[in-house]
């Protein structure tokens, strides 16, 4: 269950230099935020917890931005806290910054075709039907992502919740995105398990038995229909 009132929380997001405060004011201009982060892609993912998938990918690629979005200070400060951590062992961090946002304002926080790749990792299911576009793969968080991914972007999500792996396949489809490729357990497809980068969610579930669903998807831009030369 996640953590969602430590004490000063919110005040130490203020006051820290990797949370970006206000973030819509660098919309079409994120590059500038990151400290020599000129000319490099940005990647994000929404829902990212206490940070340890990002923290282990901005490592391995220092020549990409990424930007974790997260709602809860609570949450938040523990991957603030994991990054200060890093930092003082002597690895280079630069690449990696926080915003404390509600997914809903992506759209207000990044321009068309600013943001290259989106991960979502075991978000919430929200189970009762009545509230399926609060899921972040619903189609009405697929046309927020859409507003903002460079043509070609990719979205990469995983989920041990199979009924929700179902939903997000056929949202996918329904609003006219291709399924690039899928799985229904990561852990025993060599394909998509090579460069897979855990998060503590998928290592906890792993260790328990639980498959892990991950299905990668792309916008297919629709072309125009061209009538023929006479």
């Amino acid at each position: 269950m996640r953590l969602r009132n430590i004490p000063g929380a919110k005040e130490e997001m203020v006051r820290s230099p990797y949370v970006v405060d206000e973030p819509q004011q660098y919309r079409g201009n994120w590059e500038e935020r990151f400290p020599g982060g000129k000319g490099r892609p940005l990647h994000i993912e929404v829902g990212m917890g206490k940070g340890r998938f990002l923290m282990e990918l901005s490592a391995l690629n220092p020549e990409i931005n990424y930007l974790g979005i997260e709602m809860y200070s609570s949450v938040l400060l523990r991957a603030l806290q994991k990054r200060s951590e890093l930092e003082e062992q002597g690895r280079d961090c630069s690449n990696l910054l926080f915003v404390r946002e509600d997914a809903r304002l992506l759209p207000e926080i990044f321009s068309e075709n600013e943001v290259e790749k989106i991960y979502l990792n075991f978000s919430d299911p929200w189970p009762k039907a009545r509230h399926d576009k609060r899921r972040l793969t619903s189609r009405e968080f697929l046309s927020r992502y859409e507003k903002i991914l460079v043509p070609g972007g990719i979205v990469e999500f995983k989920t041990d919740n199979q009924p929700l792996f179902d939903f997000s396949l056929e949202e996918a489809r329904e609003s006219g995105w291709a399924v690039l490729a899928f799985t229904r357990d990561i852990h025993h497809d060599p394909e998509l398990l090579r460069g897979n980068v855990m998060t503590e969610y998928e290592e906890k579930f792993s260790a328990e038995g639980k498959p892990i669903c991950k299905m990668i998807i792309q916008k297919i831009k629709k072309s125009i229909d061209i009538p023929p030369t006479e």
